[in-house]
């Protein structure tokens, strides 16, 4: 063989062993990804050919596979669909999938690895195959009062947690839109829904509670104070200034409480009566007196800005962002500048301190089951840290019984006491001729928390209301829910 031929030989062989390890790659590496692919049509095309598992919450479905006579034997219903698209998401042939319905994806579609004995068994036994089933968390009780209230209201999100171990009661998100259209087989269904929910105003498709970040406003005020009593300086009575306006450090620029009230008769008031009055000019002062690395700490240590949480959706980071200055300070300590919370992580903040300073992780499904609903597997409450001691725990508890206890129309539900804090924060390129954001955090029983929640309302509620409140607006929408939660407790 002459020197050409034995090189071109060489280079075909080379050329053909490249081939096969890129195939190699393409099938054996890239296999999962490539199934998983949410654009891959034919894995959508194969699942619509078999049954899909069910979601559900404490017996009641909220998705579910129903046999047809269409195109396809099988087809994604949804009861009650706008309740709880939050939850569920939507499972479309053109549009891939959404919420749950892509979170626990390989679940539903009988692939993931705690349901292989049952796919042997239908390999072996010619049996259709089939999904497995997601029981999630949700009290339908408490979700259908979180999306009542808050429909009633506005934009908005809400987040019921069990304080003691994470678990999601609720997840509420407004406007919702119906995840059935998307389902439909017909092509110009899900294309006509998918253009009216994608063009929406405000948007529908995005969930609030996880997916949005917020200026938590005076509910931040809650750090602060954790963060001033876990310093072992100060104590519900300590003083702070009770001016009514300041001019923050190092700037021309004033900061005023709300509506340029004073914080109290004096020249000065305790940490209970400045928390209980919200007053801005009170914790610009503590924030300068803590220190930014003393509320940056306190922050993390409630989980803001820390790891990614999942749910098994993915939450949207929180973040108390870059202070710069001490004038910059002074306003994240109000829960302003770049401080910006999803309404879950204002859940946990507020959830934590009901369950004695240990932080949860929130979580949404509560047991895989099998296509003949036996259980495979369940979550187990997952401890991410201890925010404030057992002790501090207790003095904000009682700081916030006294705060629920000084707004209007509060105090208890049902006979039972709650601990609460509001929240009013300005946003937008001209805050002060843009409706505040509102919020509400709680969870009752004070004396043994069974519920925490988080209210959030965008825009007040009425994009025209300049002086919207979080106790005028979202507090009522907290109550309500919270009154949900207990009723199914007791």
């Amino acid at each position: 063989m002459n020197t050409p031929v034995r090189r071109i030989a060489i280079a075909v062989m080379a050329m053909i062993l490249l081939l096969m390890a890129n195939l190699t790659y393409v099938q054996v590496v890239q296999a999962g990804s490539l199934r998983e692919d949410q654009r891959n049509q034919r894995v959508l095309l194969a699942e619509y050919s078999r049954q899909r598992g069910q979601i559900s919450a404490q017996g009641q479905v909220l998705a579910r596979s129903v046999e047809t006579d269409g195109q396809y034997p099988y087809q994604r219903e949804y009861p009650n669909g706008p309740v709880f698209a939050s939850i569920t998401g939507y499972y479309s042939l053109i549009y891939s999938a959404g919420g749950l319905e892509r979170a626990a994806n390989d679940v539903l579609n009988g692939s993931d690895d705690r349901l292989f004995t049952r796919r042997l068994s239908d390999l072996i036994t010619g049996r259709d195959p089939a999904g497995g089933n997601v029981a999630v968390t949700i009290d339908p009780e408490v979700q259908q009062a979180a999306y009542d209230a808050l429909s009633g209201t506005g934009t908005g999100a809400v987040v019921a947690l069990q304080p003691s171990t994470g678990a999601i009661l609720a997840m509420a998100s407004t406007p919702s839109y119906d995840p059935n259209p998307l389902a439909s087989f017909s092509a110009q269904t899900q294309q006509e829904a998918w253009a009216q929910y994608s063009d929406a105003q405000p948007p529908v498709l995005t969930n609030r509670a996880i997916q949005e970040i917020y200026p938590p406003g005076s509910t931040f005020k809650l750090i602060d104070v954790a963060a001033a009593l876990e310093s072992g300086r100060y104590t519900p009575e300590s003083r702070l200034t009770a001016a009514s306006s300041i001019t923050l450090d190092d700037t021309a620029t004033d900061l005023q409480n709300f509506n340029g009230n004073a914080c109290g008769t004096g020249a000065t008031a305790s940490l209970r009566e400045a928390l209980q009055r919200s007053c801005n000019t009170a914790f610009a002062e503590l924030a300068l007196e803590l220190g930014e690395e003393a509320i940056r700490d306190q922050a993390e240590a409630f989980g803001i800005g820390t790891e990614d949480i999942a749910i098994p959706m993915g939450v949207a980071p929180s973040t108390i962002g870059d202070i710069e200055s001490t004038a910059a300070l002074q306003q994240s300590s109000i829960g302003q500048r770049d401080v910006a919370l999803t309404p879950m992580q204002n859940a946990m903040v507020v959830a934590a301190i009901a369950n004695g300073g240990r932080l949860m992780a929130p979580y949404l499904i509560q047991d895989i089951q099998s296509q003949d609903l036996e259980t495979v597997d369940t979550t187990q409450p997952d401890q991410l840290g201890q925010a404030v001691s057992p002790g501090v725990a207790r003095t904000l508890t009682e700081l916030m019984v006294n705060n629920e206890n000084s707004y209007s129309g509060a105090g208890k539900i049902r006979g039972v006491q709650i601990a609460a804090k509001t929240g009013t924060a300005e946003w937008g390129p001209n805050p002060k001729t843009t409706a505040p954001h509102v919020w509400y955090v709680a969870f009752a029983p004070a004396d043994n928390p069974q519920v925490a929640v988080a209210v959030l309302v965008e825009a007040g509620g009425d994009r025209n209301n300049l002086a919207a409140t979080g106790g005028e607006v979202a507090a009522p929408i907290g109550r309500a829910v919270i009154g949900a939660a207990l009723r199914g407790s007791q």
